[in-house]
Protein backbone atom coordinates (compact mmCIF):
# COMPACT_ATOMS: atom_id res chain seq x y z
CA UNK A 1 0.00 0.00 0.00
CA UNK A 2 0.96 3.44 -0.39
CA UNK A 3 2.14 5.47 2.58
CA UNK A 4 -0.19 8.37 1.56
CA UNK A 5 -3.38 6.41 1.34
CA UNK A 6 -6.66 7.65 -0.16
CA UNK A 7 -4.32 11.15 -0.37
CA UNK A 8 -2.57 9.58 -3.29
CA UNK A 9 -5.55 9.97 -5.41
CA UNK A 10 -6.60 13.30 -4.67
CA UNK A 11 -3.87 15.09 -7.35
CA UNK A 12 -4.84 13.47 -10.66
CA UNK A 13 -8.88 13.51 -9.62
CA UNK A 14 -8.46 16.90 -8.86
CA UNK A 15 -6.92 17.95 -12.43
CA UNK A 16 -9.20 15.85 -14.13
CA UNK A 17 -12.26 17.29 -12.39
CA UNK A 18 -10.65 21.20 -12.78
CA UNK A 19 -9.85 20.37 -16.45
CA UNK A 20 -13.72 19.18 -17.28
CA UNK A 21 -15.61 21.88 -15.24
CA UNK A 22 -13.02 25.21 -16.25
CA UNK A 23 -12.08 23.41 -19.63
CA UNK A 24 -8.76 25.49 -18.52
CA UNK A 25 -6.84 21.87 -19.07
CA UNK A 26 -2.93 24.03 -18.15
CA UNK A 27 -4.08 25.25 -15.18
CA UNK A 28 -6.00 22.48 -14.31
CA UNK A 29 -2.81 19.98 -14.87
CA UNK A 30 -0.38 22.40 -11.99
CA UNK A 31 -3.00 22.51 -9.49
CA UNK A 32 -3.21 18.46 -9.80
CA UNK A 33 1.23 18.84 -10.05
CA UNK A 34 0.78 21.54 -7.10
CA UNK A 35 -1.62 19.88 -4.91
CA UNK A 36 0.79 16.47 -5.22
CA UNK A 37 3.80 18.71 -4.14
CA UNK A 38 1.34 20.06 -0.89
CA UNK A 39 0.81 16.29 -0.48
CA UNK A 40 4.07 14.93 -0.19
CA UNK A 41 6.44 17.42 1.60
CA UNK A 42 3.67 17.60 4.46
CA UNK A 43 2.89 21.77 2.98
CA UNK A 44 6.63 22.48 4.70
CA UNK A 45 6.90 25.30 3.23
CA UNK A 46 6.72 27.25 -0.84
CA UNK A 47 10.27 26.62 -0.91
CA UNK A 48 10.30 22.74 -0.73
CA UNK A 49 7.05 22.90 -3.03
CA UNK A 50 8.29 24.55 -5.73
CA UNK A 51 11.30 22.73 -5.72
CA UNK A 52 9.41 19.31 -5.79
CA UNK A 53 7.09 20.57 -8.38
CA UNK A 54 10.71 21.62 -10.30
CA UNK A 55 11.98 17.81 -10.23
CA UNK A 56 8.32 16.10 -11.02
CA UNK A 57 8.42 18.19 -14.18
CA UNK A 58 11.71 17.67 -15.17
CA UNK A 59 12.07 14.04 -14.24
CA UNK A 60 10.34 11.30 -15.72
CA UNK A 61 10.81 8.47 -13.15
CA UNK A 62 12.75 7.22 -10.96
CA UNK A 63 15.07 5.13 -13.36
CA UNK A 64 15.45 8.13 -15.68
CA UNK A 65 14.11 5.79 -18.05
CA UNK A 66 11.10 7.96 -19.69
CA UNK A 67 12.95 11.17 -19.91
CA UNK A 68 14.28 10.17 -23.07
CA UNK A 69 11.41 8.67 -24.72
CA UNK A 70 9.41 11.25 -23.44
CA UNK A 71 11.97 14.14 -25.33
CA UNK A 72 11.72 11.94 -28.29
CA UNK A 73 7.84 12.41 -28.71
CA UNK A 74 8.12 16.07 -27.67
CA UNK A 75 11.07 16.14 -30.76
CA UNK A 76 8.50 14.32 -32.72
CA UNK A 77 5.57 16.31 -31.99
CA UNK A 78 7.34 19.98 -32.54
CA UNK A 79 9.17 18.24 -36.38
CA UNK A 80 5.00 17.57 -36.96
CA UNK A 81 4.01 20.60 -36.47
CA UNK A 82 6.75 22.04 -38.65
CA UNK A 83 5.28 19.67 -41.44
CA UNK A 84 1.87 20.72 -40.86
CA UNK A 85 3.13 24.21 -41.28
CA UNK A 86 5.12 23.59 -44.12
CA UNK A 87 2.22 21.55 -46.53
CA UNK A 88 -0.20 24.62 -45.54
CA UNK A 89 2.33 26.83 -46.97
CA UNK A 90 3.07 24.65 -50.16
CA UNK A 91 -0.78 24.84 -50.24
CA UNK A 92 -1.12 20.69 -49.73
CA UNK A 93 -4.21 21.18 -47.37
CA UNK A 94 -6.04 23.68 -50.23
CA UNK A 95 -5.28 20.77 -52.45
CA UNK A 96 -6.90 18.48 -50.43
CA UNK A 97 -9.61 20.21 -50.09
CA UNK A 98 -10.32 20.99 -53.84
CA UNK A 99 -9.61 16.77 -54.58
CA UNK A 100 -12.23 15.80 -51.76
CA UNK A 101 -15.25 18.30 -53.12
CA UNK A 102 -14.67 15.96 -56.00
CA UNK A 103 -14.60 12.45 -54.45
CA UNK A 104 -15.91 13.02 -50.93
CA UNK A 105 -19.45 14.31 -50.62
CA UNK A 106 -20.40 13.44 -47.26
CA UNK A 107 -20.10 13.61 -43.55
CA UNK A 108 -20.02 10.09 -43.15
CA UNK A 109 -17.80 9.58 -46.01
CA UNK A 110 -15.30 11.41 -44.84
CA UNK A 111 -16.07 9.64 -41.56
CA UNK A 112 -15.36 6.33 -42.90
CA UNK A 113 -12.58 7.13 -45.00
CA UNK A 114 -10.97 8.58 -41.24
CA UNK A 115 -11.58 4.88 -39.55
CA UNK A 116 -10.00 2.96 -42.58
CA UNK A 117 -6.96 5.44 -42.61
CA UNK A 118 -6.78 4.80 -38.40
CA UNK A 119 -7.07 1.32 -39.43
CA UNK A 120 -4.42 1.36 -41.89
CA UNK A 121 -2.00 3.08 -39.44
CA UNK A 122 -1.85 0.10 -37.05
CA UNK A 123 1.87 0.73 -36.39
CA UNK A 124 2.18 2.93 -34.01
CA UNK A 125 -0.98 5.29 -31.93
CA UNK A 126 1.05 8.56 -32.12
CA UNK A 127 1.72 8.42 -36.04
CA UNK A 128 -1.54 7.36 -36.45
CA UNK A 129 -3.49 10.37 -34.49
CA UNK A 130 -0.23 12.91 -36.29
CA UNK A 131 -1.49 11.36 -40.09
CA UNK A 132 -5.20 10.86 -39.53
CA UNK A 133 -5.62 14.08 -38.04
CA UNK A 134 -3.44 15.96 -40.09
CA UNK A 135 -4.83 14.21 -43.41
CA UNK A 136 -9.08 14.90 -43.24
CA UNK A 137 -8.85 17.69 -40.39
CA UNK A 138 -9.24 20.45 -43.46
CA UNK A 139 -11.86 17.92 -45.64
CA UNK A 140 -14.06 17.04 -42.52
CA UNK A 141 -13.92 21.05 -41.60
CA UNK A 142 -15.45 21.96 -45.56
CA UNK A 143 -18.15 19.13 -45.08
CA UNK A 144 -18.89 20.27 -41.82
CA UNK A 145 -17.80 17.78 -39.41
CA UNK A 146 -16.88 19.36 -36.03
CA UNK A 147 -13.66 18.75 -34.53
CA UNK A 148 -14.94 17.19 -31.46
CA UNK A 149 -16.36 14.69 -33.94
CA UNK A 150 -13.04 13.99 -35.89
CA UNK A 151 -11.17 13.78 -32.76
CA UNK A 152 -13.17 11.05 -31.77
CA UNK A 153 -12.61 9.01 -34.66
CA UNK A 154 -8.50 9.60 -34.41
CA UNK A 155 -8.56 8.28 -30.67
CA UNK A 156 -10.42 5.64 -30.81
CA UNK A 157 -9.07 4.20 -34.40
CA UNK A 158 -5.15 5.30 -32.71
CA UNK A 159 -4.42 3.19 -29.18
CA UNK A 160 -7.21 0.55 -29.85
CA UNK A 161 -6.35 -0.44 -33.29
CA UNK A 162 -2.02 -0.33 -31.97
CA UNK A 163 -2.85 -2.49 -29.11
CA UNK A 164 -4.65 -5.34 -31.20
CA UNK A 165 -1.57 -5.35 -34.39
CA UNK A 166 2.08 -6.03 -34.29
CA UNK A 167 2.61 -2.32 -33.12
CA UNK A 168 5.38 0.10 -31.26
CA UNK A 169 3.02 -1.57 -28.16
CA UNK A 170 3.87 -5.50 -28.73
CA UNK A 171 6.94 -5.20 -27.13
CA UNK A 172 6.45 -3.60 -24.39
CA UNK A 173 3.03 -5.47 -23.91
CA UNK A 174 5.06 -8.95 -23.80
CA UNK A 175 7.64 -7.57 -21.33
CA UNK A 176 4.39 -7.08 -18.91
CA UNK A 177 3.11 -10.71 -19.71
CA UNK A 178 6.96 -12.13 -19.04
CA UNK A 179 7.21 -9.85 -15.82
CA UNK A 180 3.62 -11.10 -14.64
CA UNK A 181 4.67 -14.48 -14.95
CA UNK A 182 7.71 -13.96 -12.83
CA UNK A 183 6.02 -12.68 -10.54
CA UNK A 184 3.65 -15.06 -9.86
CA UNK A 185 6.84 -17.57 -9.79
CA UNK A 186 5.74 -19.68 -12.27
CA UNK A 187 9.21 -21.23 -14.53
CA UNK A 188 9.31 -20.63 -18.19
CA UNK A 189 9.42 -24.26 -18.57
CA UNK A 190 5.81 -24.33 -16.94
CA UNK A 191 4.24 -21.38 -19.22
CA UNK A 192 3.28 -20.45 -23.04
CA UNK A 193 5.39 -18.08 -24.48
CA UNK A 194 4.66 -14.42 -23.98
CA UNK A 195 3.52 -14.14 -27.85
CA UNK A 196 1.24 -16.67 -27.78
CA UNK A 197 -0.33 -15.07 -24.34
CA UNK A 198 -0.86 -11.58 -25.96
CA UNK A 199 -2.50 -13.27 -29.03
CA UNK A 200 -4.91 -15.62 -26.67
CA UNK A 201 -5.61 -12.24 -25.00
CA UNK A 202 -6.89 -10.52 -27.64
CA UNK A 203 -10.80 -11.33 -27.69
CA UNK A 204 -10.56 -10.38 -24.40
CA UNK A 205 -9.65 -7.10 -25.03
CA UNK A 206 -12.64 -6.46 -25.24
CA UNK A 207 -12.86 -2.43 -25.29
CA UNK A 208 -10.32 -2.10 -27.88
CA UNK A 209 -12.35 -4.37 -30.13
CA UNK A 210 -15.65 -2.70 -29.21
CA UNK A 211 -14.15 0.75 -29.64
CA UNK A 212 -13.39 0.16 -32.69
CA UNK A 213 -16.72 -1.29 -33.69
CA UNK A 214 -18.28 1.98 -32.20
CA UNK A 215 -16.86 3.83 -34.17
CA UNK A 216 -18.16 2.47 -37.35
CA UNK A 217 -21.09 1.75 -35.78
CA UNK A 218 -21.39 5.98 -35.15
CA UNK A 219 -20.21 6.90 -38.36
CA UNK A 220 -22.59 4.68 -40.70
CA UNK A 221 -25.42 5.01 -38.54
CA UNK A 222 -25.43 9.20 -39.00
CA UNK A 223 -26.18 8.87 -35.31
CA UNK A 224 -25.01 10.88 -32.15
CA UNK A 225 -25.97 11.43 -28.92
CA UNK A 226 -24.80 13.17 -25.94
CA UNK A 227 -22.59 16.41 -26.26
CA UNK A 228 -21.62 14.74 -29.07
CA UNK A 229 -25.42 15.78 -30.81
CA UNK A 230 -24.97 18.82 -29.57
CA UNK A 231 -21.60 19.43 -31.82
CA UNK A 232 -22.74 17.89 -34.83
CA UNK A 233 -25.83 19.76 -34.56
CA UNK A 234 -23.54 23.48 -34.05
CA UNK A 235 -21.87 22.02 -36.82
CA UNK A 236 -24.63 21.14 -39.58
CA UNK A 237 -27.20 24.04 -38.50
CA UNK A 238 -24.15 27.19 -38.52
CA UNK A 239 -20.75 25.47 -40.22
CA UNK A 240 -19.12 25.98 -37.00
CA UNK A 241 -16.85 23.06 -36.82
CA UNK A 242 -15.96 24.24 -33.37
CA UNK A 243 -17.75 26.19 -30.14
CA UNK A 244 -16.90 30.39 -30.60
CA UNK A 245 -14.93 30.09 -27.11
CA UNK A 246 -13.31 26.96 -27.88
CA UNK A 247 -9.22 26.60 -28.23
CA UNK A 248 -8.29 24.66 -30.43
CA UNK A 249 -4.77 22.87 -29.74
CA UNK A 250 -4.00 24.44 -33.05
CA UNK A 251 -4.93 26.82 -35.65
CA UNK A 252 -2.70 26.83 -38.56
CA UNK A 253 -4.64 29.17 -40.72
CA UNK A 254 -4.61 31.70 -37.93
CA UNK A 255 -0.89 31.55 -36.83
CA UNK A 256 0.70 31.54 -40.47
CA UNK A 257 -2.29 33.08 -42.48
CA UNK A 258 -3.80 31.94 -45.93
CA UNK A 259 -0.66 29.63 -47.95
CA UNK A 260 1.24 31.56 -50.79
CA UNK A 261 0.49 29.23 -53.81
CA UNK A 262 -1.87 29.78 -56.20
CA UNK A 263 -1.60 26.32 -57.94
CA UNK A 264 -1.71 23.87 -54.81
CA UNK A 265 -1.13 20.05 -55.67
CA UNK A 266 -1.90 16.99 -54.09
CA UNK A 267 1.45 15.96 -54.20
CA UNK A 268 2.40 18.51 -51.58
CA UNK A 269 0.18 16.82 -49.22
CA UNK A 270 0.51 13.22 -49.66
CA UNK A 271 4.03 13.15 -50.70
CA UNK A 272 5.49 14.17 -47.22
CA UNK A 273 2.84 11.53 -45.56
CA UNK A 274 4.14 8.83 -47.16
CA UNK A 275 7.69 10.00 -46.60
CA UNK A 276 6.64 9.94 -42.52
CA UNK A 277 4.85 6.18 -42.80
CA UNK A 278 7.50 5.06 -45.30
CA UNK A 279 10.84 6.30 -43.17
CA UNK A 280 8.82 5.85 -39.62
CA UNK A 281 8.56 1.67 -40.82
CA UNK A 282 11.51 1.60 -42.32
CA UNK A 283 13.81 3.10 -39.10
CA UNK A 284 11.48 1.16 -36.69
CA UNK A 285 12.78 -2.37 -38.46
CA UNK A 286 16.32 -1.36 -38.48
CA UNK A 287 16.59 -0.15 -35.33
CA UNK A 288 14.96 -3.39 -34.59
CA UNK A 289 17.54 -5.68 -36.68
CA UNK A 290 20.15 -7.93 -35.78
CA UNK A 291 22.16 -10.45 -37.27
CA UNK A 292 19.83 -13.07 -37.94
CA UNK A 293 16.56 -11.55 -36.47
CA UNK A 294 13.24 -12.22 -38.13
CA UNK A 295 11.01 -9.70 -39.49
CA UNK A 296 8.83 -10.51 -36.22
CA UNK A 297 12.52 -9.59 -34.01
CA UNK A 298 12.86 -6.96 -35.69
CA UNK A 299 9.42 -5.73 -35.15
CA UNK A 300 9.06 -6.58 -31.23
CA UNK A 301 12.58 -5.40 -30.75
CA UNK A 302 12.26 -1.71 -32.78
CA UNK A 303 12.97 1.13 -30.90
CA UNK A 304 9.63 3.30 -32.46
CA UNK A 305 9.84 6.28 -30.84
CA UNK A 306 13.80 7.20 -32.57
CA UNK A 307 12.30 5.81 -35.84
CA UNK A 308 9.00 8.20 -35.43
CA UNK A 309 12.05 11.37 -34.76
CA UNK A 310 13.35 9.98 -37.76
CA UNK A 311 10.45 9.78 -39.93
CA UNK A 312 9.32 13.22 -38.77
CA UNK A 313 12.62 14.91 -39.77
CA UNK A 314 12.28 13.23 -42.74
CA UNK A 315 9.07 14.67 -43.57
CA UNK A 316 10.18 18.37 -43.05
CA UNK A 317 12.70 18.05 -45.46
CA UNK A 318 10.73 16.71 -48.42
CA UNK A 319 8.82 19.64 -47.91
CA UNK A 320 12.12 21.86 -48.30
CA UNK A 321 12.48 19.72 -51.18
CA UNK A 322 9.19 20.25 -52.68
CA UNK A 323 8.97 24.30 -51.56
CA UNK A 324 12.26 24.87 -53.76
CA UNK A 325 11.09 22.11 -56.58
CA UNK A 326 8.04 23.91 -56.54
CA UNK A 327 9.30 27.19 -56.76
CA UNK A 328 6.63 28.28 -53.91
CA UNK A 329 9.14 28.67 -50.84
CA UNK A 330 13.34 29.81 -50.75
CA UNK A 331 15.03 28.36 -48.06
CA UNK A 332 14.87 31.22 -45.56
CA UNK A 333 11.08 30.93 -46.15
CA UNK A 334 10.92 27.50 -45.34
CA UNK A 335 13.25 27.90 -41.89
CA UNK A 336 10.93 30.63 -41.01
CA UNK A 337 7.72 28.20 -41.70
CA UNK A 338 9.74 25.53 -40.03
CA UNK A 339 10.07 27.76 -36.52
CA UNK A 340 6.17 28.83 -36.92
CA UNK A 341 5.46 25.51 -37.28
CA UNK A 342 6.98 24.96 -33.85
CA UNK A 343 4.76 27.24 -32.68
CA UNK A 344 1.46 25.93 -33.44
CA UNK A 345 2.55 23.14 -31.11
CA UNK A 346 3.38 24.62 -28.18
CA UNK A 347 0.32 24.25 -26.45
CA UNK A 348 0.26 20.47 -27.10
CA UNK A 349 3.98 20.04 -25.31
CA UNK A 350 2.95 22.36 -22.53
CA UNK A 351 0.06 20.46 -21.88
CA UNK A 352 1.96 16.88 -22.29
CA UNK A 353 4.77 18.03 -19.96
CA UNK A 354 2.01 18.85 -17.28
CA UNK A 355 0.33 15.76 -17.77
CA UNK A 356 3.57 13.78 -17.77
CA UNK A 357 4.21 15.64 -14.78
CA UNK A 358 0.79 14.32 -12.97
CA UNK A 359 2.40 10.77 -13.87
CA UNK A 360 5.53 11.55 -11.71
CA UNK A 361 3.04 12.29 -9.16
CA UNK A 362 1.16 9.52 -9.00
CA UNK A 363 4.34 7.36 -8.98
CA UNK A 364 5.67 9.26 -6.14
CA UNK A 365 2.73 9.20 -4.44
CA UNK A 366 2.11 5.36 -4.73
CA UNK A 367 -1.70 5.81 -6.54
CA UNK A 368 -1.19 2.77 -8.92
CA UNK A 369 -0.01 0.42 -6.31
CA UNK A 370 -2.46 2.04 -3.59
CA UNK A 371 -5.84 1.42 -5.86
CA UNK A 372 -4.43 -1.82 -7.17
CA UNK A 373 -4.21 -3.07 -4.04
CA UNK A 374 -7.28 -2.01 -2.57
CA UNK A 375 -9.02 -4.23 -4.73
CA UNK A 376 -7.33 -7.48 -4.48
CA UNK A 377 -9.56 -8.47 -1.00
CA UNK A 378 -12.74 -8.39 -3.64
CA UNK A 379 -11.74 -10.30 -6.15
CA UNK A 380 -12.94 -13.79 -7.05
CA UNK A 381 -12.22 -15.81 -10.10
CA UNK A 382 -16.14 -15.24 -11.75
CA UNK A 383 -15.60 -11.58 -11.29
CA UNK A 384 -11.70 -11.12 -11.92
CA UNK A 385 -11.97 -9.90 -15.18
CA UNK A 386 -14.23 -7.13 -14.82
CA UNK A 387 -12.77 -5.93 -11.64
CA UNK A 388 -9.36 -5.87 -13.47
CA UNK A 389 -10.87 -3.70 -15.95
CA UNK A 390 -12.15 -1.02 -13.65
CA UNK A 391 -8.69 -1.35 -11.72
CA UNK A 392 -6.62 -0.54 -14.60
CA UNK A 393 -9.73 1.75 -16.00
CA UNK A 394 -9.49 3.71 -13.27
CA UNK A 395 -5.50 3.90 -12.96
CA UNK A 396 -5.22 4.92 -16.77
CA UNK A 397 -8.08 8.10 -15.72
CA UNK A 398 -6.22 9.01 -12.84
CA UNK A 399 -2.19 8.57 -14.58
CA UNK A 400 -3.30 9.64 -18.08
CA UNK A 401 -1.01 7.08 -19.11
CA UNK A 402 -2.11 3.57 -20.73
CA UNK A 403 1.66 2.33 -20.74
CA UNK A 404 1.99 3.20 -17.40
CA UNK A 405 -1.03 1.60 -16.11
CA UNK A 406 0.15 -2.18 -17.68
CA UNK A 407 3.14 -1.26 -15.77
CA UNK A 408 1.46 -1.34 -13.02
CA UNK A 409 -1.34 -3.45 -13.14
CA UNK A 410 -0.33 -6.08 -15.34
CA UNK A 411 2.67 -7.80 -12.86
CA UNK A 412 -0.57 -7.91 -10.08
CA UNK A 413 -3.35 -8.93 -12.72
CA UNK A 414 -1.52 -11.72 -13.94
CA UNK A 415 -0.08 -13.63 -10.41
CA UNK A 416 -3.70 -12.54 -8.78
CA UNK A 417 -5.34 -14.83 -11.86
CA UNK A 418 -2.66 -17.83 -11.30
CA UNK A 419 -3.03 -17.93 -8.13
CA UNK A 420 -6.98 -18.05 -8.36
CA UNK A 421 -7.53 -20.12 -10.72
CA UNK A 422 -3.84 -21.82 -11.86
CA UNK A 423 -5.37 -21.49 -15.47
CA UNK A 424 -3.43 -20.16 -18.46
CA UNK A 425 -6.43 -19.00 -20.23
CA UNK A 426 -6.97 -16.64 -17.12
CA UNK A 427 -4.04 -15.31 -17.28
CA UNK A 428 -4.43 -14.33 -20.84
CA UNK A 429 -8.35 -12.98 -20.22
CA UNK A 430 -6.21 -10.86 -17.21
CA UNK A 431 -4.16 -9.39 -19.31
CA UNK A 432 -6.80 -8.52 -21.89
CA UNK A 433 -8.95 -6.74 -19.69
CA UNK A 434 -5.96 -4.62 -17.99
CA UNK A 435 -4.91 -3.59 -21.94
CA UNK A 436 -8.92 -2.69 -22.38
CA UNK A 437 -8.65 -0.83 -19.18
CA UNK A 438 -5.86 1.56 -19.28
CA UNK A 439 -7.43 2.13 -23.17
CA UNK A 440 -10.42 3.11 -21.78
CA UNK A 441 -9.33 4.99 -18.82
CA UNK A 442 -7.20 7.24 -21.41
CA UNK A 443 -9.64 7.54 -23.79
CA UNK A 444 -12.04 8.78 -20.40
CA UNK A 445 -8.73 11.09 -19.08
CA UNK A 446 -7.50 14.48 -20.17
CA UNK A 447 -4.76 13.99 -18.99
CA UNK A 448 -3.63 11.51 -21.45
CA UNK A 449 -1.09 12.39 -24.07
CA UNK A 450 -3.09 10.17 -27.00
CA UNK A 451 -5.97 12.24 -26.04
CA UNK A 452 -3.65 15.30 -25.87
CA UNK A 453 -2.21 14.78 -29.64
CA UNK A 454 -5.94 13.63 -31.02
CA UNK A 455 -7.13 16.66 -30.26
CA UNK A 456 -3.69 18.38 -31.23
CA UNK A 457 -3.40 17.37 -34.74
CA UNK A 458 -7.40 17.32 -34.98
CA UNK A 459 -7.34 21.33 -34.13
CA UNK A 460 -9.91 20.48 -31.40
CA UNK A 461 -10.62 22.09 -27.70
CA UNK A 462 -8.96 19.27 -25.84
CA UNK A 463 -11.63 19.71 -22.94
CA UNK A 464 -14.42 19.58 -25.70
CA UNK A 465 -13.34 16.66 -26.82
CA UNK A 466 -12.75 14.77 -23.91
CA UNK A 467 -16.54 15.83 -22.94
CA UNK A 468 -17.90 14.24 -26.10
CA UNK A 469 -15.48 11.22 -26.28
CA UNK A 470 -16.52 9.97 -22.72
CA UNK A 471 -20.48 9.21 -23.84
CA UNK A 472 -19.00 7.06 -26.49
CA UNK A 473 -16.32 5.42 -24.05
CA UNK A 474 -18.71 4.84 -21.53
CA UNK A 475 -21.55 3.15 -23.48
CA UNK A 476 -18.47 0.37 -24.81
CA UNK A 477 -16.45 -0.32 -21.20
CA UNK A 478 -20.66 -0.65 -19.86
CA UNK A 479 -20.78 -3.21 -23.12
CA UNK A 480 -17.39 -4.72 -21.78
CA UNK A 481 -17.90 -4.82 -18.68
CA UNK A 482 -21.42 -7.08 -19.37
CA UNK A 483 -19.53 -9.60 -21.59
CA UNK A 484 -16.60 -10.47 -18.92
CA UNK A 485 -19.22 -10.94 -16.56
CA UNK A 486 -20.86 -13.50 -18.05
CA UNK A 487 -17.68 -14.88 -19.54
CA UNK A 488 -16.76 -14.57 -15.98
CA UNK A 489 -19.47 -16.98 -15.22
CA UNK A 490 -20.32 -19.25 -18.24
CA UNK A 491 -16.74 -19.02 -19.94
CA UNK A 492 -18.72 -18.81 -22.76
CA UNK A 493 -15.67 -18.23 -25.91
CA UNK A 494 -15.19 -14.49 -26.01
CA UNK A 495 -15.29 -15.30 -29.84
CA UNK A 496 -19.20 -15.46 -29.84
CA UNK A 497 -19.79 -12.57 -26.83
CA UNK A 498 -18.14 -10.03 -29.29
CA UNK A 499 -20.73 -10.22 -31.72
CA UNK A 500 -23.50 -9.80 -29.28
CA UNK A 501 -21.49 -6.76 -28.16
CA UNK A 502 -21.69 -5.60 -31.71
CA UNK A 503 -25.13 -5.86 -31.36
CA UNK A 504 -25.61 -4.36 -28.34
CA UNK A 505 -23.72 -1.26 -29.03
CA UNK A 506 -26.32 -0.82 -32.54
CA UNK A 507 -28.96 -0.76 -30.43
CA UNK A 508 -27.82 1.12 -27.64
CA UNK A 509 -26.69 3.94 -30.24
CA UNK A 510 -30.18 4.23 -31.67
CA UNK A 511 -31.98 4.05 -28.95
CA UNK A 512 -29.42 6.90 -27.11
CA UNK A 513 -29.72 8.95 -30.42
CA UNK A 514 -33.49 8.86 -30.64
CA UNK A 515 -33.65 9.60 -26.79
CA UNK A 516 -31.39 12.59 -26.72
CA UNK A 517 -32.51 13.99 -29.86
CA UNK A 518 -36.10 13.89 -29.10
CA UNK A 519 -35.20 15.46 -25.57
CA UNK A 520 -33.47 18.60 -27.46
CA UNK A 521 -35.94 18.57 -30.05
CA UNK A 522 -33.14 18.28 -32.99
CA UNK A 523 -33.05 15.78 -35.79
CA UNK A 524 -30.88 12.26 -34.45
CA UNK A 525 -29.11 11.74 -37.40
CA UNK A 526 -27.50 15.02 -37.59
CA UNK A 527 -24.95 13.99 -40.78
CA UNK A 528 -28.09 14.47 -43.00
CA UNK A 529 -28.41 17.91 -42.31
CA UNK A 530 -26.61 19.86 -45.04
CA UNK A 531 -23.87 22.55 -43.65
CA UNK A 532 -24.62 26.11 -44.25
CA UNK A 533 -22.21 26.59 -46.70
CA UNK A 534 -22.81 23.52 -48.93
CA UNK A 535 -26.48 24.23 -49.07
Amino acid sequence: MSEFGALSVVPPLLAIALAIVTRKAVLSLFLGVWSGAVIYTGGVGLTQTFDWIARSISQVSAEGKGSIFHAQIIIFTLLLGSAVAMIWRLGGSHAVRDWALEHIDSKRTAGVVAWLLGLLLFFDDYANTAVVGSTMKDVSDFLGVSREKLSYIVDSTAAPVATLTISSWVAFQLSMIESGYQTAGVAAADRPDSFAVFLQSIPFNMYAILAIAMVAIVVLSRRDYGEMLGAEHRASTTGKVSRDDARPMQDVEATLGEPETENPKLLSFFAPIAVLVAVTVGSALYTGYAPGASLYDMVVDADYALALIFGSFAMVVSTYVLGLAYGVLSLGESVDTTIDGFGIMLTAVTILVLAWSIGNVVEALGTGTYVANAVEQFLTPELLPVVVLFTAAFVAFSTGSSWGTMSIVTPIAVPVAWNLTGSHTMVAAAVGVVFSGAIFGDHASPISDTTVLSATFTGADLIDHVRTQLYYAVTVVAVAALLLVVWGFTRVTPLLLLPVGIGLLVVLVYGLSEFDARRRGIDPKQSNVPTPEND
